[in-house]
């Protein structure tokens, strides 16, 4: 791997992470038969920045994503937040954690429930963490409304998914996010269902929070465009593996590895030295 990283407090650190998927023996098979989905990930990002995991489908990105915020666990190897190991955290530590780390899916037609209203669906992180009363959260929901663009914050607050456009629903679930302030968000390609002038204005919109909220965030991507655009620093994943990383403008000015390389030459407008 190529490394060009600089050494500031790391919030998130990934050592030695590995995960497999393994199917378990049956009648017909002799043993367990494992897919290495990430393979002994090393990896620091920065507190403050907006960190870019650049690759094509199947590569990894979205599974190490879905570690960070312990959807899953790794098979071996240690995450740790501000530190400390994530590993395992189960009960008040694990809640402490949900409150700090939250992620923003790809498919806001998926992510959002369809039975709950816009306002049920952004205060339920806060009556789980049992924060405020009933008038407080309400205040606090149609805030977070008008900070993600949905403003007046009172014509959504009772409305439901199906009543809001793409790129509005995917606002929703980025206020669903952001509503506890967590220090570390997880966009997982939030705008590839979106067309070009929407996810211009969702990018910014993430510009916006991460700098009026000083959030640190992972932009998973398959567009190096969109990650240039958006990342100070950007690791590249093939195969479960980091072949390439650092300052964003520089790995993709001048790439120091083959794939990398054909990543680039896959986009149009890009160019590269060597």
């Amino acid at each position: 791997m190529t490394e060009k990283q600089n050494t500031k407090t790391a919030i998130i650190e990934l050592n030695g992470v590995t995960k497999e998927y393994c199917l378990n023996q049956t009648f017909f098979s002799k043993g367990d038969s494992c897919i290495i989905a990430m393979n002994n990930i090393n990896l620091k990002i920065q507190k403050g920045e907006i960190f870019g995991l650049v690759g094509q489908s199947g590569s990894g990105k979205t599974t190490l994503g879905r570690l960070l915020v312990k959807l899953e666990e790794p098979t071996k190897g240690i995450i740790k937040l501000n530190g400390m190991p994530i590993n395992k955290l189960q009960g008040k530590k694990l809640k402490e954690f949900r409150s700090k780390v939250q992620m923003i899916f790809q498919d806001p037609y998926q992510s959002l429930n369809p039975h709950l209203s816009i306002a049920q669906t952004i205060v339920e992180p806060l009556i789980v963490n049992k924060i405020g009363n009933n008038r407080t959260r309400r205040e606090k929901v149609i805030e977070t409304l008008e900070i993600v663009g949905l403003s007046p914050g009172e014509e959504f607050y009772h409305r439901y998914p199906h009543q809001l456009s793409g790129g509005q629903r995917q606002r929703v679930a980025v206020a669903r996010a952001i509503i506890l302030g967590p220090e570390f968000i997880v966009a997982d390609e939030p705008t590839s269902m979106m067309d070009a002038t929407i996810a211009i204005q969702l990018f910014q919109l993430l510009l916006d929070i991460r700098k009026k909220f000083k959030m640190t965030i992972l932009f998973i991507t398959h567009n190096l465009a969109a990650a240039r655009y958006m990342c100070n620093q950007i690791a590249v994943i093939h195969n479960g593996v980091i072949v390439e990383t650092g300052m964003a403008d520089i790995v993709i000015q001048d790439p120091q590895h083959a794939y990398t390389r054909k990543l680039i030459q896959a986009q149009p407008g890009f160019n590269f030295k060597k």
